[in-house]
């Protein structure tokens, strides 16, 4: 692997935020670029907190399974029964494995499809009220299913806010104090959390959109929930997102056949990328499917892969929103080509 060409690469394309790659569980690249405090042109850093949007999808994902393990919940549970309340034209029979899966049917409240920029929820609805996965439930409680449960895959975000609510009817606690105790406490993911917007701890990074009519940067303080759900929102490092990796891959999450489920094609659209549970996966040729979980929200953009057949981590995330898919597509055959 070429350091120097790698380097080049992300110089080239001006990025802003962090990149790491480690192979064999040894890092071999850690850099930082442009600034967490633009205003105050104070540095990202190895140690600056990100915003991943979507990303903690994976999260969630491992909690519902380790809480399937422990026998406290099962795939085929139903809404109905995990959170009986009254939930009008919503199917109360979807299952656990359907909102994991994104094959659920159940309202989004912020369809991709129909929607390009997720600031746009906000217009009439202030973001600062969100800070629980119940303050959801006014934008999709009264909405129709959009299609039957279980008929396609289209990936879902309201999907993964129930699943945290589900989480959090189980252990009477908020679901992030769950993740801390029983993911980033025993990956020792110290610098990660999910922190409010006006409450954010030391080394956070503010995330940046550019305003083309005032030619001039602003924060997505406004554009953005205050706190994450579990749709996303957690705040993390690249070194942390190694350590899930790590954690995750030796079987210290899960169980091997668990671990073995959740890597492998559980939905999602053949003539894209295949999901398993809370994570993508991009079909490999001879090497089978690389994982990967990614988030984008105004001024942030994530994404983390391992690639099996180098037992390579790749992370880069973006306070700037830099389109860091198109940066690893240039990488990637740079770190597959020995």
């Amino acid at each position: 692997m070429d350091i120097g060409q790698i380097r080049q690469i992300i110089d080239s394309n001006g990025f802003r935020g962090c990149i790491q790659i480690s192979r064999e569980g040894k890092t071999l690249l850690a850099d930082a670029y442009g600034c967490a405090d633009l205003a105050n042109e104070v540095p990202n850093t190895l140690e600056t907190k990100f915003a991943t949007a979507s990303a903690g999808k994976v999260f969630v994902a491992v909690a519902i399974l380790q809480l399937i393990e422990s026998g406290e919940l099962s795939l085929q549970d139903t809404l109905g029964k995990l959170l009986p309340m009254d939930w009008h034209e919503i199917d109360e029979e979807i299952t656990v494995m359907q909102l994991l899966t994104h094959t659920s049917g159940i309202p989004d409240y912020f369809d991709e499809s129909v929607m390009s920029e997720y600031e746009e929820l906000w217009r009439d609805f202030p973001n600062y009220r969100i800070r629980t996965n119940a303050d959801l439930l006014p934008l999709f409680l009264r909405k129709p299913m959009m299609y039957p449960r279980g008929a396609k895959f289209q990936y879902n975000n309201t999907g993964f806010v129930v699943l945290a609510m589900i989480i959090e009817a189980l252990y009477n606690q908020p679901f992030d104090h769950y993740l801390k105790v029983n993911i980033f406490d025993l990956c020792k993911m110290d610098s990660t959390g999910y922190y409010e917007l006006d409450y954010l701890p030391a080394k956070c990074a503010n995330n940046y959109i550019f305003d083309r009519e005032k030619n001039r940067f602003r924060t997505n303080i406004y554009s953005v929930d205050v706190k994450g759900t579990g749709a996303g929102g957690a705040f993390t490092t690249v070194d942390d997102i190694k350590k899930f990796w790590d954690a995750l891959l030796s079987r210290k999450l899960l169980k091997d056949e668990t671990t073995a489920q959740m890597l492998s094609c559980q939905s999602g659209d053949a003539q894209s990328d295949l999901y398993g549970y809370g994570i993508w996966l991009k079909p490999d040729g001879p090497h089978g499917c690389s994982p990967f979980f990614q988030g984008s929200d105004p001024g942030v953009s994530f994404i983390s892969t391992y690639e099996p057949s180098i037992d390579a981590v790749i992370t880069l995330v973006s306070n700037y929103g830099d389109n860091v898919w198109g940066m690893l597509r240039k990488l990637r055959p740079l770190l597959l080509e020995e």
